[in-house]
């Protein structure tokens, strides 16, 4: 990632899921990437870095990755940025959800401010991202990609050594390998990215030697 650009990961939640925060290291305001849950270590992590957050971006609805989305806005009082649009009936569905993991209560549905489309940016402190609607994982899942520092989030669509899951509702493999080869890998080799869980990696080395892509 270009100088200016950097990221905290605190993974939340019994899914270890990778919370992401982005910031200017100059300006040090940011954007914090699928709030998962444990918001409270989400704001340790933000005040112990001294960021300032504009606005939630989400990649898709899943409970690992939106949960806390509602109660981080209400802290923040910042808005919340995506999905896609087909990733609604997840966001309307997490407190049916959290029942099912029995999590009643701790959990609310989200109501994003702003759905995301395929070619739009979303930006903060001057940083770019483009936005991709890479389906499924999830129906609306997009990945953020910012051109000038060769970096993308790809949330669950991608893992170093792995791909998302399809066999959750609304997931489809044909799609989803679609959406990394003919929207992911064409970025080129040398992309860094940060995924939903696990350590990231680069395109380039996903693309030669990830079992379920070569």
């Amino acid at each position: 990632m270009a100088a200016t650009l950097n990221a905290v990961i605190v993974p939340v939640t019994a899914f270890q899921q990778n919370c992401t925060i982005l910031f200017d290291t100059d300006s040090k305001h940011g954007v914090v990437v699928d709030p998962g849950g444990d918001v409270e270590q989400i704001k340790a992590a933000l005040d112990q870095n001294g960021i300032t957050v504009d606005a939630i971006w989400l990649t898709h609805g899943h409970i690992d990755h939106a949960a806390g989305a509602m109660d981080l806005k209400d802290a923040l009082g910042v808005e919340i940025i995506g999905p896609h649009r087909d990733d609604q009936p997840l966001l309307e569905a997490l407190e049916q959800q959290a029942r099912m993991f029995g999590l009643e209560g701790a959990v609310r549905n989200v109501t994003p401010d702003r759905w995301l489309s395929e070619g739009e940016t979303v930006s903060f402190a001057g940083h770019d991202f483009e936005v991709l609607h890479c389906p499924g994982h999830a129906p609306g899942h997009v990945v953020f990609y910012n051109r000038a520092a060769g970096f993308a989030h790809v949330g669950d669509v991608l893992f170093r050594g792995s791909i998302g899951r399809t066999d959750l509702p609304g997931g489809d493999h044909a799609a989803l390998i679609s959406s990394i080869k003919n929207k992911l890998f064409p970025l080129g080799d040398d992309i860094g990215f940060i995924c939903g869980h696990g350590p990231g990696g680069q395109f380039g080395e996903e693309r030669r030697s990830n079992p379920f892509l070569t």
